[in-house]
């Protein structure tokens, strides 16, 4: 399932961020990530996947 999640967050930041931790502030700061600039939406939605997958 993480790999799913990986890709998702590649092509759709806020979908791999919202298949981890649902509708959470996470979420509302990717949207916005991924709205003001594409980069840092994927950067933040891979960073919350990783997080969320360790502990």
């Amino acid at each position: 399932m993480k790999v799913v999640r990986l890709i998702a967050a590649i092509f759709l930041p806020p979908l791999g961020v919202f298949l981890t931790v649902g509708l959470g502030s996470a979420f509302w700061i990717n949207i916005l990530l991924t709205f003001l600039a594409y980069i840092p939406g994927i950067v933040h939605a891979i960073w919350v996947i990783a997080k969320h997958d360790k502990g």
